[in-house]
This record gives C-alpha cells, structure tokens and sequence, in this order.
C-alpha cells in the first residue's frame, strides 16, 4: 500500500513539474541573432562559463580564443536540455 501511494505521489509530482515548465502558447522565442556567417567561415571569438569554480567562488569563463593552436573544439547544443521534454 506504501508503495502504491509513494509512486502515486512520484507521478503527480512529476506531472505538476512537467506542466509548470511548459511555455504559453502565444510567448515567442526571441529571434536569433542576425549573421553573416557561411559554411567554412571562422568562428567568432566568444566566450561561456565554466561548470568549475575557482578558489573564489566564481564560475571560470572560457574563450574560444584560449583553445586556438591547442585543442579541437566540439560545440553541441542540446535544444531539449533541462526543459522536461
């Protein structure tokens, strides 16, 4: 019975998250950013932070800059990432 009645609150937990993160449907995405990059072009030099942090309790920041001459880098977008869907 303990149970039954643990994963029935598991599921209606779950449910109440999933529906509060769900957008309305009349709210837009912002537009992307306007570019004239082609196919073959270099990447622009941005930047992103880091899932470390340093000794002073502040999330490290990377450039694309930091890696040129150095390393291979693979940018992926996970579009659905932490959105429950």
């Amino acid at each position: 019975m303990i149970k039954i009645l643990f994963a029935l609150l598991a599921v209606l937990g779950s449910s109440i998250i999933g529906l509060a993160q769900t957008t309305s449907p009349t709210q837009q995405p912002p537009p992307a950013p306007h570019t004239n990059l082609k196919v073959g072009d270099k990447a622009p030099d941005f930047n992103l932070p880091s899932t470390i942090v340093g000794a002073d309790n502040r999330r490290m920041r990377y450039k694309l800059s930091d890696f040129k001459g150095k390393k291979n880098v693979v940018l992926a977008f996970y579009v659905f990432a932490f959105t429950g869907g």
